[in-house]
This record gives structure tokens, C-alpha cells and sequence, in this order.
């Protein structure tokens, strides 16, 4: 168990000077915090949609997913009901150099303009009836990304999911491959289910991850553990890609790669 350094309450200290997930309000905790401390900040904040039903609009992504499980997967707790707000954005920008802001779309007017963009393809198929996949902001270049992955990739058809908007490891391996440097300090201001922790844990990067949601926390630490755990069945030096694939499948594929390809 790690110091509460932020006086957030419940922290774990789950990979000594490298993975910290605390329990609590990001904005605490920046207050807090130097201008730049960071040198990334990768962050999947609410997009004001729905997605926890607050607004009606939305039903769990696959059936099987969260209604046949009384348990906290599929929250009424509003928290995806209006957008990441402006002063949020702004401490986001205030204690990091550079950001990866998914969901960015819907609030496009409270970032900076003249920054790239990158869309993951969910690889949902032709007819149905979800996205296609989402944008994120970023502020390192203006090159436009691509990145494919199926949301569902080895979490058993989305029974194995914990949180409504859960990304895949794959998709945060790639972020942190193309925007990171090694030695780069990561901050997640909204952790959720926790998938940058497992990539960040697999690459080695050092994490300060924040979840204000006790179950989504408790969830995303017992996923952290778990990887681990499975993760040393390999042994330290064991190729990467064995490790990604116990959480990610065989990983994603990045068009980027592809000289004839592009976004637009």
C-alpha cells in the first residue's frame, strides 16, 4: 500500500515508483500539482452522452454485458450526463505538456485548435447500430491517426467488461508507443477500467491514475492484479506481445503504417 500523497483517501501503490491508482476527484488532486508535471496526460473523460442511461438515450452496448449481472457495471450514477467541463480541460492542460483527450468531438470548442487528431475504428462491422469508432485530441503535431481494434477484444464477447466505455489495452499500447517517450510520466485523470494501467505496467512507463467511482476503482486495481499475476507466468523478459495478448488479443493495427493509407 502506497502514501495517500494527495490526501485522496484510498491509494494503492501497485508497482513501486511506477503505477499509482488513487481513489478520488482529479481536480483535488491537481490543484495540488505543479505546472507540466506531467509529460502526457492520455484521458477518457465523461463525454456527456449517456452512457451511464442518465439521459435515456442509451441501453448497455451488448445484452449480455451488464443485465444479466446485479452488480455495479452499469451505473444510474450520472456521471456521464453533461461533458468534461472547461476548468477541468484547463488543469488538464495546466499540469501536463502534452494531452490525448478522448471524446473531444463533443467538446472541441474548450481545446486548443490547430492539434492533430486520432480516430479508433471499433471494427463494428457494416449495419449497426453503434459508432464507428471515436476521436481524440492531440496536442503533439497536427497529423491526423488511425488506429483499428475491436472494443470487445478478449473480453469474452463484452461479459469481461467492467466499465460502459471501456477501451482496450491494445488501443493505449499504440498511444504510448507513437505519442510517449520512454521515461515519459503518464497521468490519467479518469481512470475507469483501468486498461492504460495494464499498458503502462507492460511498456514501462510511470502512471498516476484517478477515479473518483469506488466500484469502477476497486474493478480496475483486482484487473491491474490480475494482469500481473499473469503477466510474471512469462517471466520478465518474455516478448511484449505475449503479455498484450492476455488482455488485448493480438493487438490492433495501425493504418498509419500503411503509405498508401490516409485519414481523410
Amino acid at each position: 500500500m502506497g502514501e495517500d500523497i494527495h490526501g485522496l483517501g484510498q491509494e494503492r501503490d501497485i508497482m513501486p515508483e511506477k503505477i499509482n491508482l488513487h481513489l478520488g476527484d482529479c481536480m483535488t488532486a491537481m490543484a495540488q500539482m505543479p505546472d507540466k508535471a506531467f509529460d502526457l496526460a492520455i484521458v477518457d473523460p465523461p463525454y456527456g452522452i449517456g452512457m451511464d442511461n442518465s439521459n435515456k438515450r442509451t441501453k448497455p452496448s451488448r445484452p449480455n454485458s451488464y443485465t444479466e449481472y446485479a452488480d455495479f457495471r452499469y451505473h444510474f450514477s450520472g456521471w456521464d450526463k453533461e461533458p468534461i467541463n472547461k476548468i477541468t480541460i484547463d488543469e488538464i492542460l495546466r499540469v501536463s505538456k502534452n494531452q490525448i483527450i478522448w471524446g473531444a468531438n463533443y467538446f472541441c470548442n474548450l481545446l486548443p485548435k490547430g492539434s492533430g487528431w486520432i480516430f479508433w475504428n471499433k471494427l463494428n462491422g457494416e449495419n449497426n447500430c453503434f459508432s464507428d469508432g471515436e476521436f481524440a485530441y492531440s496536442s503533439k503535431g497536427i497529423q491526423s491517426r488511425y488506429f483499428q481494434c475491436s472494443q470487445f477484444d478478449n473480453l469474452n464477447g463484452g461479459k469481461d467488461r467492467i466499465h460502459p466505455t471501456q477501451k482496450p489495452v491494445a488501443l493505449y499500447r499504440w498511444l504510448l508507443d507513437k505519442y510517449a517517450k520512454p521515461g515519459d510520466r503518464i497521468l490519467d485523470t479518469h481512470l475507469g477500467s483501468g486498461s492504460i494501467a495494464i499498458a503502462c505496467h507492460d511498456l514501462g512507463f510511470s502512471l498516476e491514475g484517478y477515479e473518483i467511482d469506488l466500484d469502477y476503482f476497486n474493478a480496475a486495481v483486482e484487473r491491474l492484479e490480475r494482469h500481473r499475476a499473469q503477466f510474471k507466468l512469462f517471466g520478465e523478459d518474455s516478448d511484449l506481445l505475449k503479455a498484450d495478448q492476455l488482455q488485448c488479443g493480438k493487438g490492433g493495427t495501425n493504418k498509419q503504417d500503411d503509405p498508401n493509407y490516409s485519414l481523410f
